[in-house]
Parts: C-alpha cells; structure tokens; sequence
C-alpha cells in the first residue's frame, strides 16, 4: 500500500467511527429526540427562555412529514456533491489535457523511466 492509500484508509475509517460511535454508546438515549437538528434545539432552547416569542416569519415551503423533509434534505446534499464533484472533476481533466497538449509530440506518448516514449498516454 502506498502512501495515499494508507491516509484514505484511515480518513474512511475516522468517518465510520463518527457515524457509529454516538449510535453504539447510546449518545442521545436520555432525549425524546436524540439526533434532532440545529434548528429544532434552537427552538426549544428559545421556548424554554421566553415562552411568548413568535418567529419573525414562517418558511415558504413546509413539507407534510418528516420524512419528507429529510428526503428533500438529502435530494441537496446529493445534487451540491454532484455540482462539486463535477467541477472538480472538469478541473482535474483540463488540467490533465494542458498537461497532454505540453509533453512532446515525437511518439504521441508520454516518456517511459529509460526515456523512450511510450504510446499507452498520460
């Protein structure tokens, strides 16, 4: 295993254990809701300093459950790792066709260790 390999590896490992560990230490069990959203703990935290408070506005869209919500929540999270992985990607095979344009023409190729060109590509 090389290098880079190795810190992928443990980088996957650390989100696993992230995601795993407050469900197998039973993080949360002592609430009604344990994994509740920012927004939601905002609100009770807010309800419970000043009872009569009323929000500023309502949202525009309020969906029907829960589950709706949480699937139009994933629904942008995926399309925002779409956008970003796209770009990134255009970026890398710009790059990597600048990289192409500038090696040298002779054998259509890029140099092997021994210095020959070989014709397999970038």
């Amino acid at each position: 295993m090389n290098k880079n390999t190795k810190i992928n590896a443990l980088l996957l490992f650390v989100v696993a254990a992230l995601a795993v560990l407050p469900l197998a230490l039973g993080l949360g069990d002592h609430k009604e809701e344990p994994f509740a959203g920012a927004d939601a703990q905002a609100e009770t935290a807010i309800t419970e300093i000043d009872p009569g408070y009323e929000p500023w506005f309502s949202p525009l869209y309020e969906p029907p459950s829960g589950e709706i919500e949480s699937a139009l929540f994933a629904l942008q999270a995926a399309l925002g790792a779409g956008v970003l992985a796209y770009y990134f990607g255009l970026r890398r095979g710009r790059r990597q066709g600048e990289l192409r344009a500038k090696a040298p023409q002779d054998g259509g190729g890029t140099p092997d260790r021994a210095g020959e060109s070989s014709a397999r590509g970038a």
